[in-house]
């Protein structure tokens, strides 16, 4: 069994739909959800504001690698185009994989130029350690430590200030 923690965003279309659609992708591997954020873009600021939060899934079959076909085949669902030229250019649905732990509650650390665990820059992004936060409150990114401690060192706590809580926006129904 592997648990890994996914990062969802978007900032283009119908913003929340898109993030309704990543979760309902993963369907019952899905253990929780965040709440939602709007965040200022993230490496280029010439585009939309996002709405960010964090999904905490399982699967007793699941390989790391499995999270990143899966996390790959959410993006295309929602039409996302990946432009080489805009690496953090605007995009309908953004599917991280941020860390993943196997059977045995260890962290999975990889170095692959296609998967990199824990992700490299997750500790430098408020709007990942936040939603993250609202799903394992003591929760630890695997080398780099407490999330919390994270999200309150310089120079995020600056970013974490202008990350809006939006309670209004649900991504799971209450059926």
């Amino acid at each position: 069994m592997t648990r890994a923690v996914l990062s969802i965003g978007s900032n283009l279309g119908d913003r929340l739909g898109h993030l309704r659609g990543a979760v309902a992708a993963f369907g019952d591997r899905v253990l929780v959800v965040s709440g939602v954020y709007e965040t200022p873009p993230w490496g280029d600021a010439d585009q939309p504001a996002y709405l960010n939060a964090a999904v905490m899934v399982a699967d007793p079959a699941a390989a790391p690698e499995d999270w990143l076909v899966r996390a790959r085949a959410a993006e295309a669902a929602a039409g996302r185009d990946r432009d080489p030229q805009r690496r953090y250019g605007p995009r309908t649905l953004d599917v991280d994989v941020i860390a993943v732990w196997d059977d045995a509650g260890e962290p999975v650390l990889r170095d692959d130029p296609e998967l990199i665990l824990p992700h490299p820059r997750a500790h430098l992004r408020a709007f990942v350690l936040r939603p993250w936060i609202d799903i394992e409150p003591h929760g630890r990114l695997p080398g780099h430590g407490w999330l919390t401690d994270l999200l309150n060192a310089e120079p995020l706590a600056g970013d974490a200030l202008e990350l809006s809580p939006r309670p209004d926006l649900a991504l799971e129904s209450d059926t």
